[in-house]
């Protein structure tokens, strides 16, 4: 009996360390490559630098990455393996353009 507990203990501690924490990190930037083959895309972050990051099967938003090329995009990756991404979300709104900007701005005058 003392066996079976010892290794019931010992796979429960070796389940809970293969589960990670669920910390994630969220980088926002421009998505300047996506390659297929690879499943890997080039983000260039606000800061300048370019990251690369796989892309998985369980990467949520995968499916449109072709499409973003170009555009500004927020990706989610475990804080501790940033190289695989979770999620791939296009970016906020852009900004308002000529026109618009200056009809909100009359707004706010108003």
């Amino acid at each position: 009996m003392k066996n079976i507990l010892s290794i019931l203990t010992v796979l429960a501690l070796a389940a809970a360390a293969q589960a990670g924490c669920g910390k994630t990190a969220t980088s926002e930037g421009t998505l300047k490559s996506f390659n297929a083959e690879k499943k890997e895309i080039v983000v260039s972050v606000k800061g300048g630098k370019d990251t690369t990051i796989a892309i998985t099967p369980e990467t949520k938003g995968a499916e449109g990455l072709k499409d973003l090329v170009g555009k500004a995009v927020k990706v989610e990756a475990s804080v501790h393996d940033k190289a695989k991404a979770l999620s791939v979300d296009a970016g906020a709104a852009e900004a308002p353009k000529g026109d618009e900007k200056k009809k909100k701005e009359k707004k706010v005058k108003a």
